[in-house]
């Protein structure tokens, strides 16, 4: 904890969502324990490996909630009900928390009652970090972004969109954060209505980020948290249909917050043939990067596209 920012009366509670991951909803499980988490909630969705069996047995004061595979926003709104406490931490199962992330993340929602939610800082297994606080990208930065990003991942558009010239060691206001781990203040997310369960997998924290911005409420980075994210545990073996899923949250999120004008509405059907040559080109490329050793695949991160 940060010697200038006061102790938080309570620490938040924790929402993990699961799907046939249970090796790692039990490290995650136990790693917010360590950072100590009192109020524990795990969301298992559909899964087939004895997930919420093995977490009743290892957290037994844990709740576990057994859904069908409804995907991650729907989970984590059921998830969030089941808690108490004013501030809430949602995760993927591939997440380790740090020992001072969640009083960190509850200490700065509490000295600034405007914020909605706060991210910690999130870094691969290596150390190396992930953009996981960023700017909503104008369609300019997006397409640029799309089409650059893999080619040249230092191009002008993915260093703006990403935030990549940010200082990681400064806390700073963000248009959104992921939803690998996320704080939430109760009542701002009771305010906007939770996630859009509209969105399977993906794209869920972009939007939630502009609804909550556009009722009135901030978001903020928060580098003094610290969590390790091992990127894509239940996807990694469906890559096909977690791109797809990735690209409809994208098709939903223009429809539903670019496309407000009859000459961008109108343009709907060409973003969608650009989403699926990117699905395409996606597996592609990452057939290539497996081959060669490449060290990380950004497109298990949330958001995007990556």
């Amino acid at each position: 904890m940060s010697p200038d920012r006061a102790v938080p009366d309570e620490l938040p509670a924790v929402v993990v969502v699961s799907h046939d991951t249970r090796g790692e909803a039990l490290a995650c499980l136990a790693s917010a324990r360590a950072a100590g988490a009192e109020e524990l909630v795990l969301v298992d969705c559909g899964s087939r490996d004895g997930t919420a069996e093995a977490v009743r047995r290892a957290e037994p004061d844990a709740v576990v909630l057994e859904l069908t595979n409804v995907g991650f926003g729907r989970a984590a709104n059921a998830g969030v009900a089941r808690t108490t406490r004013a501030v809430v931490v949602i995760s993927n199962a591939d997440v380790r928390f740090g020992a001072d992330a969640l009083g960190e993340l509850s200490a700065r929602l509490a000295t600034d009652p405007g914020l909605a939610a706060a991210g910690p800082a999130v870094v691969y297994p290596d150390g190396t970090p992930q953009a996981s606080a960023r700017r909503l990208p104008d369609l300019t930065t997006a397409v640029g972004h799309g089409l650059l990003y893999r080619v040249h991942p230092d191009n002008r558009f993915t260093r703006r969109y990403r935030q990549l010239d940010a200082d990681p060691s400064r806390a700073r206001e963000v248009d959104w954060l992921s939803g690998c781990t996320l704080a939430v203040r109760r009542e701002a997310f009771t305010d906007v209505g939770g996630f859009d369960p509209g969105y399977f997998l993906y794209v869920e924290d972009v939007d939630l980020g502009v609804r909550l911005r556009r009722a009135g409420w901030r978001l903020a980075f928060e580098p003094g948290a610290r969590v390790v994210h091992r990127v894509g545990a239940s996807t990694r073996q469906r890559r096909a249909r977690s791109l797809l899923h990735h690209a409809r949250g994208l098709d939903r999120f223009y429809g539903r917050h670019l496309a407000r004008s009859p000459g961008t509405r109108l343009l709907r059907p060409l973003v969608r043939v650009g989403l699926a040559g990117w699905v395409l080109t996606s597996l592609v490329w990452e057939r290539v990067a497996a081959r060669r050793g490449r060290a990380h695949s950004t497109t298990g991160e949330r958001g995007g596209p990556a």
